[in-house]
């Protein structure tokens, strides 16, 4: 019997594809210590990315203290550490101070404030002022559209849209991070970041659509060695868990 042909979308062949093969750069998210230095020794993690409800889940009391120390140890491969004031004056103070912190460093900005406010002329100002930048929690092609506008021709930045939050709304986001990644061709110096990630076939999702990066928390990242895996193998694997498990709780019928 002749086994039928079959013909694979680029998005399936892609799920094969080994981290290696990937062109989306892989960023860790997260803010305990000990993490970060385990996924920095990991060459598939190429950048970090925090925040400050990431740094109180982290048990973080000194800002400052916490960023420099880690810096110390991670110097070679972008860092971003987010502003926390919520006047842009503030903010604007606030991210001069991070930004001379290291080299790798970017400065995450909120696309607005906690008013509703938008970021964009402290945006605009603090990227063509030579200040790299990491604009945050964007969840609208209006949002990317402005913030394109006022990076472009600055220096190096990140756009993170928060593709997981707007799935956790039922709303499909990749129409939006395709859209998205064509409208930054316009500004060569930004790229795109997948955020929020809640499963590893975003990971493959975002290489597909061409993405620069994606930054996802631990539990998405240890699952990485899973690319390329044989399904057959991995439907094995899952039979003998449920049997070894109903043998060690000693079942009987």
């Amino acid at each position: 019997m002749t086994t039928p042909a079959i013909t694979m979308t680029p998005l399936a062949e892609a799920r094969y594809n080994p981290v290696a093969a990937l062109n989306v750069k892989i960023f860790a998210d997260g803010a305990d210590a000990s993490d970060m230095l385990e996924m920095y020794r990991n060459p598939w993690i190429q950048g970090f990315t925090t925040n400050p409800t990431l740094m109180r889940k982290a048990g973080v009391k000194d800002y400052q203290a916490f960023a420099r120390d880690i810096l110390v140890s991670i110097p070679d491969r972008p860092v971003s550490f987010e502003v926390f004031a919520d006047d842009f004056q503030q903010m604007e103070r606030q991210a001069r101070v991070i930004s001379n912190w290291g080299a790798n460093v970017f400065v995450k900005i909120p696309i607005t404030n906690t008013r509703g406010e938008p970021s964009i002329p402290l945006i605009r100002r603090l990227s063509h002022d030579g200040i790299k930048i990491n604009v945050t929690a964007l969840m609208t092609l209006q949002q990317v559209f402005a913030v394109t506008g006022a990076v472009r021709g600055g220096a190096p930045a990140y756009v993170s849209i928060f593709a997981g939050r707007i799935a956790d709304t039922g709303v499909d986001p990749v129409p939006m991070m395709a859209a998205a990644v064509e409208m930054l061709r316009c500004a060569p110096n930004a790229e795109l970041i997948w955020a929020s990630p809640r499963e590893l076939l975003n990971v493959i999702q975002a290489d597909t659509l061409g993405c620069h990066v994606l930054t996802a928390t631990k539990d998405i990242l240890i699952k990485l060695g899973l690319l390329g895996k044989s399904l057959s193998d991995y439907s094995l694997e899952t039979v003998r868990m449920f049997h070894s498990d109903a043998r060690a709780s000693g079942f009987r019928l």
